[in-house]
């Protein structure tokens, strides 16, 4: 995700990518070849000697509460990478290390800066649905990711499922009341038993619409995202994150979250995700792990 970053912003206008910090030595010389940026083995390096306006955190979900607490101490606004560590406890933490630094944080849930997804909101905070009865997110990815990647991000539900949860959450206006979430037992990767390749979700959300999440590892055509909106007067499918355009629109979305990013920290509102979005986030996956149930194979 760290390289799919500096992909995005390598034409951006408003941002640039100045420095980073990678332990992996092959990684970090991959990185400053490739990127142009500088490179230090550790944050406390990076912290110290770069000129730094603001910093993005892209490290492994489990560390992100203990590096934001790093980070707010050096008084830079930070953009996280969801899910902001892996439960909502997590998160709280990292709200009282920026509260008590006085800086300021932002999580990069990115589907929130897809302008199909934008205008949809707007369509149906202007009543252009009317009563919305559905929901439907889908995330699928072509393949699933390697046992150490999944040993430390919390499994299906919150590595992939709180994208959904927060989209289910951001474009209708409304927070999750209940659900049950069930998962297939196939696992392909006999190092991740408790990690299933496949779940899918079923929630009522306050103001009494559904919302079904759909989150899989194995789609054959590669990575997809979707979403389904059914309302009284109105209907709309996409299929937003295509495979046929690669990652296109995830790398316009992260140019465009970086620019309201820099705006936030220079003073400016949070225009993306807010702690307290991520803490609803991780409340939903934590809810939809304790309720899992997982089919007889």
């Amino acid at each position: 995700m760290g390289t799919t970053h500096l992909r995005a912003l390598a034409d951006s206008a408003d941002v640039s990518i100045v420095a980073l910090a990678e332990p992996v030595a092959a990684l970090r010389e991959a990185a400053t070849s490739n990127f142009s940026v500088t490179g230090f083995a550790t944050l406390e390096d990076m912290l110290a000697g770069a000129d730094l306006d603001g910093a993005l955190i892209v490290s492994p979900s489990d560390s992100h509460v203990e590096v934001i607490a790093t980070v707010a101490r050096s008084g830079l606004a930070i953009l996280c990478e969801k899910p902001c560590g892996v439960s909502a406890e997590d998160t709280r933490r990292a709200r009282a290390s920026v509260r008590e630094a006085g800086v300021g944080l932002q999580i990069a849930y990115w589907r929130r800066f897809v302008p199909e997804l934008q205008a949809l909101r707007e369509r149906i905070g202007a009543g252009e649905f009317g009563d919305v009865l559905s929901v439907s997110c889908l995330q699928w990815d072509g393949e699933p990711p390697s046992a150490a990647f999944r040993a430390r991000s919390g499994g299906v539900f919150i590595d992939m499922g709180v994208h959904e949860f927060d989209q289910a959450r951001w474009l209708t206006g409304s927070g999750i009341a209940r659900l049950s979430s069930y998962a297939s037992p196939v696992i392909t990767d006999p190092q991740c038993r408790d990690d299933p390749d496949s779940a899918q979700v079923l929630a009522q959300l306050d103001d009494g619409a559904t919302a079904f999440i759909s989150l899989g590892r194995h789609y054959a055509g590669g990575d997809v995202a979707s979403v389904e909106v059914f309302g009284t007067r109105a209907h709309h499918f996409s299929v937003f994150l295509d495979p046929a355009e690669g990652d296109r629109a995830q790398l316009e979305a992260l140019r465009r979250q970086a620019s309201a990013f820099s705006r936030f920290a220079n003073g400016g509102p949070c225009e993306g995700a807010s702690v307290d979005d991520a803490i609803a986030a991780l409340e939903a996956a934590a809810s939809a792990a304790s309720q899992l149930t997982v089919a007889k194979g």
